[in-house]
């Protein structure tokens, strides 16, 4: 197996699959929307992608299984994937579909792929800005073919941090508030761009400083948290911990302020 190879051509389908959403978002009808759960929306166009990616991911690699948002493919539940040996592909064709919807262009390919519950590949295409996020296993994350890394901010004064709101679930929303309002005291800001992906590819590069979020789902966060880590970045759970592609929480740093963030958080 070789990853630089297959990282290759996993940019070069998230490019393709780009090109579709990209001609997509001049076009697309707000119509033309579903609605899968409270505030969680779905096109055609995210299931069109979703069917590009797989078909092509296919024929380049056939050994893999899938882990989609859309469920296009027949794949294994969540808990069957957690324990799962071997490839595993973990996709989201479009995430930001609520910016895709809305008109606001900021959204992305998000694609993964893991080997015996270890990632080994990722790649996150920033489509609007053609900004194509990548690494695989053994290599430093690159971001347009050239080498990038977290920032060397060292205080959370001097640091810009990234989150998202809840939209569903709402149990958690008084602490969330609580670190807001920490965060908005002893931080330079914090932006909301809605993409996950789009963040911890930000973190990778350093425009951000932090990111954190729950409530996520392994589609939304495995390939951009690796990057994160291939840039020098520490991604954890909020405890520390290593389950935050499954665990619905995910906090990624520049490694330096990732223990005054966890204490934010834990409030």
């Amino acid at each position: 197996m070789n990853l630089q190879e297959l990282t290759e051509h996993t940019i070069k389908i998230s490019k393709q699959a780009g090109t579709f959403i990209r001609e997509q978002y001049f076009l697309f009808n707000e119509k033309n929307v579903e609605v899968k759960s409270l505030n969680s929306l779905v096109s055609f166009v995210d299931i069109t992608a979703e069917k590009m990616i797989v078909e092509e991911l296919k024929t380049v690699f056939s050994e893999g299984k899938f882990l989609t948002e859309e469920n296009t493919v027949e794949q294994s539940t969540l808990q069957q994937t957690q324990s799962d040996s071997g490839w595993l592909w973990i996709i989201d064709p479009l995430d930001g579909t609520t910016n895709f919807i809305h008109g606001i262009p900021t959204f992305a390919v998000s694609i993964g792929l893991m080997h015996n519950g270890k990632m080994k590949l990722g790649v996150v295409y920033e489509i609007m800005r053609d900004e194509c996020f990548s690494a695989y296993d053994g290599s430093q994350s690159q971001l347009n073919g050239k080498p990038i890394c977290v920032s060397e901010r060292k205080t959370l004064a001097d640091s810009l941090i990234a989150t998202g709101f809840p939209y569903e679930k709402f149990d958690f929303v008084p602490q969330y508030l609580k670190t807001l309002s920490h965060l908005m005291q002893h931080t330079r800001g914090i932006r909301r761009i809605g993409s996950a992906a789009v963040d911890l590819a930000y973190t990778a590069c350093g425009r951000f400083d932090g990111f954190f979020e729950y409530n996520l789902n392994p589609w939304d966060v495995a390939a951009g948290a690796f990057i994160v880590q291939q840039a020098g970045g520490t991604v954890t759970d909020f405890s520390n911990g290593d389950n935050y592609i499954f665990g619905k929480e995910i906090l990624a740093t520049n490694g330096i302020i990732n223990k005054v963030m966890r204490k934010a958080i834990q409030l």
